[in-house]
């Protein structure tokens, strides 16, 4: 009896121990459970529909609604590999445990979605089940799209079906065991997934609610700028206070003023989004930057000034990582370069004539250094990677960064970002050779 005691006794301290750690990651706050109201059923909602498309396109015709909603949704930039055919599929994705491949989204009958019904459709972007009932990874972002009507979801699959078949066959994932079992994601959608729809809240403005649908069901943007718990969902508890995609540091969008948006004006916020620039700010890059090319620029001014609505009412949350940027820097390079010879000598030879040696930018508000967040990150992250991939679009048009992966060592591209930081931003960071490589690696 006393043995038999002694085992229930751990097995119940176990389960308590489960819960007091998991509790908090399995059941988090809705979405948008940080403002004050009762969301309700759009049906009993008086407003104008925050869903759907814009009052600008209200004449538009089914395939200009279709592209519309799939640009808001930002599906391109997934499902299309570098130099590949749009939404054909191919992207690598690569995570702690193996590569995933975005799958072919085109209205090809073999490799693609061509057979799709719309109920299998509809199942897919909802609750992450593929047509043949496989479980879809949440790299596939259903936890977010699962807010989507259902109109707007068939608006999307009218759209891809209106394009050219792209014939081109998905590429196997590379995850390992137990990562390589689907059928475990149902157990992450039991937890992680709410499959409910948009509600809007009456006590908010008809821009918030708007926002808010743009944000969190069609833009995803908490995907990247959250941060993920054990079980790799977003800890909704730190919403938007910073994630990281694709080797790319998501910064911090709470109205937090040193770490996140709060110092920004609504016109700072709205340049960015919407022109992938704001003056004195910075310039989006890598992940933000395609979401700006692909998505934020093709939305009307009505939903930029929506979600700028929205981000407006996230509570601050400080990030202690990212610390208050630095707004100028001396003319004269004597800081830095007394401990970072090979970095200056980098600077110098490659850098200085866009950028100045002051980091104001010798001809392109674009090329301003000073008071950017990638500089002031001690990581040095993005700048690293600014470095390697450039800003891109040098091909078709100027001003751009070219990239210099192939030009630089890793040592000396480290060298360099650590100057880069130390003389325009607040901090030095110590990136070293390694950490440049594995960033290589993700491009």
């Amino acid at each position: 009896m006393g043995r038999r005691r002694v085992i229930l006794s751990i097995i119940a301290a176990g389960l308590l121990l489960a819960g007091v750690i998991g509790g908090p990651i399995a059941f988090q706050p809705g979405p948008y459970a940080f403002v004050g109201g009762k969301a309700v059923d759009p049906s009993s909602y008086v407003g104008p529909s925050p869903t759907g498309i814009p009052p600008e396109l209200a004449q538009a015709d089914a395939r200009t609604r279709g592209e519309y909603i799939t640009r808001m949704s930002d599906c391109e930039a997934c499902h299309t590999a570098k130099g590949g055919e749009p939404f054909a599929g191919g992207r690598p994705f690569i995570l702690p445990f193996g590569t995933i491949f975005a799958p072919n989204i085109t209205a090809d009958l073999d490799t693609g979605i061509g057979a799709w019904s719309d109920a299998q459709f509809l199942r897919a972007v909802h609750q992450g089940i593929s047509a043949d009932g496989s479980r879809l990874y949440p790299a596939f972002p259903y936890a977010s799209y699962t807010m989507l009507t259902d109109t707007d979801v068939l608006a999307i699959k009218s759209y891809l079906f209106s394009l050219k078949p792209v014939k081109l066959a998905n590429k196997p994932n590379t995850f390992f065991f137990p990562f390589n079992q689907r059928w475990l994601m149902a157990f992450w959608s039991a937890f992680f997934n709410s499959d409910k729809r948009f509600r809007p809240i009456p006590e908010q403005s008809p821009a918030w609610n708007r926002g808010a649908y743009l944000v969190e069901a069609a833009g995803h943007c908490g995907e990247c700028h959250t941060p993920r718990n054990l079980m790799q969902a977003m800890n909704q508890r730190r919403k938007f206070a910073g994630g990281a995609a694709e080797g790319w540091t998501a910064y911090n969008i709470t109205s937090d003023p040193m770490s996140g948006l709060g110092s920004w004006s609504s016109d700072e916020v709205a340049a960015y989004l919407a022109n992938g620039h704001a003056h004195g700010r910075g310039t989006a890059s890598g992940p933000m930057g395609e979401a700006v090319e692909l998505s934020l620029s093709r939305l009307t001014q009505t939903d930029i000034a929506a979600i700028v609505t929205y981000l407006r009412s996230v509570k601050p949350i400080h990030n202690d990582a990212l610390p208050e940027p630095s707004a100028t820097a001396a003319d004269s390079p004597n800081v830095a370069s007394v401990q970072n010879m090979e970095g200056k000598r980098m600077f110098e030879g490659n850098c200085v004539s866009c950028h100045a040696w002051s980091g104001a930018g010798s001809l392109l508000d674009e090329a301003q250094l000073t008071g950017i967040r990638a500089v002031n990150d001690v990581t040095a992250t993005n700048v690293v990677q600014m470095i390697l991939s450039g800003s891109g679009g040098c091909e078709s048009h100027t001003p751009c960064m070219p990239e210099f992966a192939t030009a630089y060592s890793d040592a000396e591209i480290a060298a360099v970002a650590n100057y880069v930081t130390g003389r325009f931003g607040s901090r030095p960071s110590r990136t070293t050779p390694d950490q440049v490589a594995m960033l290589r690696a993700q491009d």
